[in-house]
């Protein structure tokens, strides 16, 4: 099996190196950056499948690497933050990012994150021998993992995709963010339910879902979401 391919970036080398060389014990493929710019040439090149990506960069800081990866690739993206602050973790939700850790961290919790990502059900979703679910305007189909709303093509991050298909397994049913939570990051997520939220609100903009008369994902007031109309 091809090993799974990270790209750590980092400003400062040391942390960097002493991540990759956890990275690599555990049998991934490594490559480093250490400014924005060479992590967005990397990235296209080395094609990874998770990002590790400190926000204070050289250069292009990491929220507008995280968008510019956004463009072009799916991988898993986990933003770093040396501060306790909410407004850093929401907008890095928003640019795209499927996970975050504030500095310090233990390397080995950067893993077990990682393996809990790499863990997460693909496909299985949804309903067994259901490829393609429908929901008005709502096209999403399982085994290309393509979405299209009114006709054009939506483009989702995975973490958003396993959202919207969880959603989608049961529409009308109400999910908690609880439940979201275990379904697409899984039982051993490490965040807060406040996760569920930021997705949700990127993908209603992604489908041009107004919230305040929603035709795809509905707020259920005290529980969480559903799908389709009220």
């Amino acid at each position: 099996m091809e090993a799974v391919r990270i790209l750590v970036v980092d400003d400062e080398a040391s942390l960097a190196k002493i991540v990759a060389s956890y990275l690599e014990h555990e049998g991934y493929e490594v490559a480093l950056a250490h400014e924005g710019l060479t992590a967005v040439n990397v990235a296209a090149t080395f094609r990874p499948d998770v990002v590790i990506l400190d926000i204070m960069l050289p250069g292009l800081d990491g929220m507008e690497v995280c968008r510019r990866l956004r463009q072009s690739s799916d991988c898993y993206i986990v933003m770093l933050t040396a501060r306790e602050d909410e407004v850093d973790k929401v907008l890095a939700l928003a640019m795209g990012a499927d996970d975050y850790l504030v500095k310090p961290f233990g390397p080995r919790e950067l893993i077990a994150r990682i393996k809990a990502m790499l863990r997460r059900p693909r496909l299985n979703t949804m309903r067994e021998g259901s490829r393609v679910v429908t929901i008005g305007g709502l096209r999403i189909d399982t085994e290309s993992r393509e979405v299209h709303a009114d006709g054009r093509a939506v483009e989702l991050t995975p973490t958003e995709f396993e959202l919207l298909s969880t959603l989608a397994s049961r529409p009308r049913a109400a999910f908690t963010r609880r439940t979201l939570i275990e379904a697409v990051w899984g039982r051993d997520w490490f965040g807060d339910d406040h996760v569920v939220d930021v997705h949700v609100g990127n993908l209603r903009k992604k489908l041009d879902d107004n919230p305040s008369e929603p035709r795809f994902v509905r707020t259920v007031r005290g529980v969480g979401y559903t799908m389709g109309p009220g």
